[in-house]
């Protein structure tokens, strides 16, 4: 081991005695040694760090001499010293060396857990993957630049990534570690991902696990880039971004409703083990080049066999859209998903969120909606996507066009009713995933059916 490199020396205070170690001359780079207050005896050396007494302190040491004028110390006489030194330097050199050797072996050894920690979902997570590098993220975001900022999702923060290489647009997510669980959604996000395919999931391109240029740990995702946002953008705009585009349209609502069911339906019933997402709702589904959705953040996933996992998980997901028995500490279930599916499809039909100022008094989504099922529904749906009901002043459509009227009113009845049943309290009444997509799929297939019609006739286009 070469401990010439070594600044400063603290061996004060440990009952060392003996000669003072010669090979202390030779450590060039040293600029403190503090030898004080042990019983070190014999002769001073002065060469190297000893040759300037402002570098040394060895008060303490009452037996110790030296003929130097620099230290006030005794002056040195011949003496049996000498006969002995090989005997002192090892009863000086051994518990220095031991005490050095112990330092740096646990240092080593807190180093080295560490970056085992940071690598294992390296080697657990990425097979067939593309790998890149902190470098490469860093220059694929303009360094992180807020400009390529799109969001913040979950325990990190998402940015739009160009990758020249390639060449590919993908979205970076990288995690904040500093926040509590980050580092668990991180490999619970790269669990899922690893374990997943479907058409209506957002798919994983890469991820990245190391250490930026300050030796932090860095962890993130490189993800599709789905051009279209998320639909919490298209449902509840608060910039300019969407002003020059129309509003989602019943027949892309009802569409993006059978994406995110075709999605869970997946995950509960084709994976295996079944995976359970626990944190949906519309910023985490989001929409590509062709409006076609895709669920995403599974930074709070659990696969439905794993160890029971209490709500304390679960209760970090999104208020509103939290089955209510998760706050009773339910474990999470297939059926909390469901719920939240509910949430979603009501909030899309209404054009409300579930968060809003309105719900402050106790009575949430679910509970507004099912107060005006049915009769009164239309007064409270969102009014950007479908035609007005008619009144007794309204003109009313014949022939065609009240057939095609009375269909769409009845797809909607059936959408409005099915996101009841799927947001009701107790989880042994809501349908299962896969029953929720047989019907959302029947109720696409009628309003299809309705769509040349709807185009013949002169009401706003619902289908593109």
């Amino acid at each position: 081991m070469n401990l010439r490199g070594v600044v400063e020396m603290d061996l004060s205070q440990n009952s060392l005695s003996g000669e003072i170690p010669s090979f202390f001359e030779s450590f060039s780079s040293l600029q403190l040694l503090n030898l004080s207050f042990n019983n070190f005896q014999g002769p001073v050396p002065t060469t190297g760090v000893f040759g300037n007494s402002s570098l040394v302190l060895i008060q303490g040491n009452k037996n110790l001499c030296t003929n130097s004028q620099m230290l006030q110390l005794q002056p040195c006489i011949k003496s049996t010293f000498k006969r002995k030194r090989s005997s002192y330097v090892l009863m000086v050199v051994v518990p220095i060396v031991t005490i050095v050797l112990v330092s740096l072996i646990c240092a080593i050894a807190i180093v080295h857990r560490k970056r085992e920690a940071t690598k294992q979902p390296i080697n657990q997570q990425s097979e067939g993957w593309k790998r890149f590098s902190y470098h490469d993220l860093y220059k694929a975001t303009g360094g992180f630049s807020s400009i390529n900022l799109v969001g913040e999702r979950g325990c990190g923060s998402v940015y739009r990534g160009t990758f020249l290489a390639e060449p590919r647009i993908a979205a970076v997510k990288v995690f904040r570690l500093d926040q509590d669980g980050a580092s668990k959604s991180f490999i619970a996000e790269c669990e899922a991902l690893k374990n997943t395919r479907h058409r209506n999931l957002v798919r994983a391109i890469s991820m990245c696990s190391t250490f930026d240029p300050s030796g932090n740990e860095f962890k993130a995702l490189v993800l599709e880039h789905m051009s279209n946002g998320s639909l919490e953008s298209w449902l509840h705009p608060v910039t300019e971004n969407h002003g020059s585009k129309r509003p989602l349209n019943l027949g892309l609502r009802i569409r993006i409703a059978t994406d995110i069911a075709a999605a869970l339906d997946y995950l509960h019933n084709r994976c295996m083990p079944p995976l359970i997402h626990c944190d949906l709702k519309p910023s985490n589904v989001l929409l590509d080049d062709d409006m076609c959705a895709r669920v995403g953040d599974f930074g709070l996933a659990k696969f439905l066999y794993d160890h029971p996992s209490k709500s304390l998980i679960g209760a970090r997901g999104s208020i509103g859209y939290i089955a209510p028995e998760y706050g009773m500490g339910s474990n999470m279930s297939t059926e909390g998903d469901v719920y939240s599916y509910g949430i979603i499809l009501l909030e899309m039909l209404m054009g409300k969120n579930p968060t809003d100022e309105m719900f402050k008094d106790g009575h949430g989504l679910h509970k507004f909606v099912e107060l005006a099922f049915p009769h009164k529904i239309g007064d409270i749906l969102e009014p950007n996507f479908i035609p007005q009901y008619q009144d007794e002043h309204t003109s009313k459509p014949s022939g065609n066009g009240t057939h095609v009227m009375v269909g769409v009113q009845e797809c909607t009845m059936q959408l409005v009713k099915l996101g009841l049943k799927c947001s009701v309290d107790s989880p042994k009444d809501r349908p299962t995933m896969q029953e929720v997509y047989t019907e959302v799929m029947s109720i696409k297939e009628t309003f299809l059916g309705l769509h040349e019609r709807i185009n013949e006739i002169s009401v706003i286009p619902l289908f593109e």
